[in-house]
């Protein structure tokens, strides 16, 4: 059941709200709200039942975009507390929706509206966030060093939407190689296009490559000369390049010796689990020896190494989970990045990840208490939709190995120029406190055809 709001641009926020609590609402909801002078009166209507009525003020000095925010935190905090008691269950991330509470936490701060020492309280007391979360968010902005706000430096992203196999729980936009391998090769021909448009722009218009990151997809299953033709093509030198190399089964040292030869610094090698009966019930086609082989043989060319597990996967309880942190932390690489299920209309398993779910916290819990006990700190963090207990992804390092490109597109601090098929480019004014984002074609075919298209489009974006 949805939501009906007053006004059509609260209509998603609250609606994701109410999906948090109820995978299929059982009522109608309605908001209406009035004001005068700087007094709000908000109605929220639940079907058959009597109006809940909240009356609040607003600042007198508040310009437009400020009465618009107060307003929003106002109305779904309403809807928090009615929607928390009807159903006596209480939220880790409180009323916070969208993907980046850490930029939520970020922004009290900087716009003065709350000391940074007062922020867990203030998340606690008037966001709903739990305490646990709420410190979690505060941990995170304390190890987010290195951010620039200059309107010149860019982020570059290329995008290679391309696996081996698909994994069964994945509903992003990528195709498993055997569908498109007839157009590999010409999707690189446009792609080094594009990438050539922007070199141009970015000499032009004085910007400064500060990351590069290569994902997908599995970048890494180009073959050895593939990758040698897109990497030799990009032409920056950058203290940061990161190329995903998530499933171990497509890492040689052929491809490694390439990614060293350009400059890589950082690679993705993804366990997802440890558990070889989850990885074939999920659809990986990987064995840990292939993952222990590739971490062992990435070490040989002293990669920083980022390593993806994720909780709540099918089939999957505590006990299992906790031996996958338990091997991780024998292998002991610079980054960790811990998710939690995200069940999506296109995956394949919705409706089968309930069977454990009330596990998943524990997982999760478990994650950050093990990882900080031996040496990890959390770095960002984002959430998506469907994320199984209206949990989040954290991202873990030591010895100062952040990734300054998670950190800039999660804290939506820096422009990025995002290259490829399903790729979202982003202009940050930060003087304008203004996000202006150009989305590329999905799919690899469309991109193809589109390719002057997007071209055109990317230019005039960034000139």
């Amino acid at each position: 059941m949805k939501i009906s709001c007053q006004t059509e641009d609260l209509e998603k926020d609250m609606q994701d709200l109410v999906n948090l609590f109820y995978e299929d609402c059982p009522y109608s909801i309605t908001h209406n709200f009035s004001t005068d002078k700087n007094v709000v009166t908000s109605i929220i209507k639940i079907e058959n039942e009597s109006d809940f009525v909240k009356t609040f003020q607003l600042p007198q000095d508040a310009d437009a975009l400020q009465v618009k925010s107060l307003m929003k935190r106002h109305f779904k905090n309403q809807l928090y507390e009615i929607l928390s008691a009807k159903t006596k269950k209480s939220l880790p991330w409180g009323s916070l929706t969208g993907v980046r509470p850490t930029k939520f936490a970020r922004d009290l701060v900087e716009k003065g509206e709350v000391k940074s020492h007062l922020l867990t309280e203030t998340l606690v007391k008037n966001y709903y966030v739990s305490r646990e979360k709420a410190k979690l968010a505060v941990q995170i902005l304390a190890n987010q060093k290195g951010i620039i706000r200059n309107d010149k430096l860019i982020d570059l992203f290329v995008n290679i939407p391309i696996c081996p196999t698909r994994c069964n729980y994945c509903s992003f936009i990528s195709n498993e190689l055997w569908t498109v391998k007839d157009k590999v090769e010409t999707y690189l021909d446009c792609v080094i296009k594009e990438l050539e448009a922007m070199k141009h722009v970015i000499a032009e218009k004085s910007y400064i490559v500060r990351t590069i990151y290569i994902g997908g997809g599995t970048p890494s299953v180009l073959s050895a000369k593939q990758l040698e033709r897109l990497l030799s093509s990009i032409g920056y030198s950058t203290p940061e390049f990161t190329v995903e190399c998530g499933r171990a089964d497509t890492i040689t040292r052929e491809k490694l010796e390439v990614l060293k030869k350009y400059g890589v610094t950082r690679i993705c090698i993804n366990p997802q689990t440890f558990c070889e009966s989850t990885l074939k019930r999920i659809g990986r086609k990987t064995t840990n020896k292939q993952v222990l082989d590739a971490y062992m043989l990435a070490m040989e060319y002293d990669f920083v190494v980022n390593m993806d597990i994720i909780a709540g996967l099918t089939g999957e309880r505590l006990g299992i989970f906790k031996r996958t942190i338990n091997t991780l932390l024998e292998l002991y690489p610079q980054n960790i990045t811990v998710h939690t299920l995200s069940i999506k209309n296109a995956a394949q398993i919705r409706g089968e990840e309930q069977k454990f779910a009330s596990e998943v916290p524990k997982m999760v819990e478990y994650a950050q208490k093990t990882l900080l006990a031996n040496g990890y700190k959390p770095y960002y963090l984002y959430r998506q939709k469907h994320q199984l207990g209206g949990l989040e992804n954290v991202g873990y390092f030591r010895d100062n190995t952040q990734c300054m490109f998670n950190i800039d597109s999660m804290e939506d601090v820096s422009s990025v120029i995002a290259i490829g098929a399903g790729a979202i480019s982003k202009r940050v004014f930060n003087l304008e406190n203004r996000i202006e984002r150009e989305p590329n074609c999905k799919f690899i075919p469309d991109y193809i055809d589109r390719i002057d298209e997007m071209i055109e489009k990317k230019v005039k974006f960034f000139s």
